[in-house]
């Protein structure tokens, strides 16, 4: 199955600003202290997944099926333009299962607002294409008949003439919000009575991350009208949901880019940018760390005691620094330095799609004369301006056409594993080469 879409530069997708500014201060000692070219390289070396969240339910009996009657329940966060999608098997049928038609179910309007209520004629009835259809009832067979057809939606009767009643009459699928960008989805099991009476076997649900208006991903777990795939044949035919579930963990992860680089050589000071346990000094740092844009703080410091230059850099092609992708190389950027004994380099960039995150130097910066790798100078650092949500999941995140929800705390290192996930250690996130 695809897992990503082709995506466009970072400001075709209208994420991230580009700025590039660049100054150096001019000298006022006597004599200068000798000066060394250094080359300073910053990548996103992230192994991206197209998935911000999957996972599995059940029921709570033995076997844990979901009978008439019984219901479970699957919480998770999204962004807009995110969908929940899942799969369970029809249990009283030979290779039937239930899922909504990809790339699931919406879960905010256009206009961002949270949907809730009942959400059940969007969940659809499916036939994997493997087993020939028996009548549905207790006395199907297991395994059946093999036959080899493409997975196809099943409206009414199947293709043996077997009569189906609406998916909604069988499942009573609902929403509701939770607050934070955070969801309850509840899956109801009320096919009792019906002709089409049926226990659901244990499933899978997924959400994709959304890039620029288009789901990385946006046939999470199986697709119609092609041959079934990913252990979807495991849960049409006997109810079981662990291939498919080793499927889908195996897809979800992390998936950022980096805003455009700040780059600050400076003298005699204290890391420029922030401190760790004071608020933001309100110079720039939070449209960096909110929004991906370092301007601001490009041009607060420009020409300041102890500043001797300032950088941002983009990369040519997607203004951002892209993640890997597929396994191709994430992107990169490249500045010569112009240091001297004593010189400091501090390095910032957004984690795009947080609320207020931002890779950044530790303490007092780098040592541009220390060679080689330095990625493990840097930390990942909550600004403390903006409510905090699920990274890449969040409704108010601006890179996924949010409006941040301010808040007032002071800069701390972002816990691992948070509230929300764990993250990959921050050097596979960003690495910085000096040479």
């Amino acid at each position: 199955m695809k897992q990503y879409k082709k995506l466009t530069t970072w400001a075709g997708i209208a994420l991230l600003p580009l700025v590039f500014t660049a100054c150096k201060k001019d000298r006022k000692y006597p004599t200068e202290p000798p000066t060394e070219k250094v080359s300073i390289t910053v990548q996103n070396v992230l192994d991206s997944k197209p998935l911000v969240e999957s996972g599995t339910f059940q029921g709570t009996g033995t076997p844990p099926v979901i009978l008439p009657g019984q219901s479970t329940s699957i919480h998770f966060y999204a962004a807009k333009g995110e969908a929940v999608t899942f799969a369970t098997m029809y249990g009283a049928s030979n290779d039937l299962f239930f899922a909504p038609d990809n790339p699931g179910i919406l879960v905010y309007d256009a206009a961002g607002k949270p949907i809730e209520g009942d959400v059940s004629s969007q969940v659809k009835l499916w036939d994997n294409g493997t087993r020939i259809n028996q009548k549905p009832g207790a006395t199907v067979t297991h395994p059946g008949v093999a036959e080899n057809r493409n997975i196809s939606e099943v409206v009414g009767m199947d293709a043996q003439g077997n009569t189906y009643m609406p998916t909604a009459n069988l499942m009573k699928t609902t929403l509701k919000y939770d607050g934070n960008s955070q969801f309850t989805l509840t899956i109801q099991n009320t096919s009792g009575g019906t002709p089409n009476e049926t226990p659901f076997s244990p499933g899978v649900w997924a959400i994709s991350y959304i890039v620029g208006g288009n789901l990385l991903n946006p046939a999470p777990l199986f697709m119609k009208d092609k041959p079934t795939a990913n252990g979807i044949t495991d849960i049409a035919e006997k109810g079981d949901n662990a291939a498919l579930s080793k499927y889908a963990t195996s897809i979800t992860g992390i998936f950022t880019p980096l805003s455009p680089i700040l780059v600050v050589v400076f003298n005699g000071l204290e890391n420029p940018l922030y401190k760790a346990g004071e608020k933001d000094r309100n110079q720039g740092l939070k449209d960096i760390a909110q929004k991906g844009d370092a301007s601001v703080l490009a041009a607060y410091l420009k020409g300041k005691p102890g500043i001797k230059a300032v950088y941002v850099l983009a990369e040519p092609a997607t203004k951002v620094l892209l993640p890997m992708i597929n396994g191709a190389e994430g992107g990169k950027v490249t500045q010569e330095l112009d240091v001297a004994k004593g010189d400091r380099v501090a390095v910032a960039t957004m984690y795009g799609f947080s609320n207020d995150w931002f890779f950044a130097t530790n303490g007092t910066g780098i040592d541009p004369f220390q060679k080689g790798d330095v990625s493990s100078t840097t930390g990942l650092y909550d600004d403390g301006t903006a409510l905090n949500q699920f990274p890449g999941a969040g409704i108010t995140q601006f890179n996924l056409a949010g409006t941040p929800l301010q808040e007032s705390m002071p800069i701390a290192k972002v816990p691992n594993p948070n509230p929300f996930t764990t993250l990959p250690d921050v050097q596979n996130f960003m690495r910085v080469i000096l040479e």
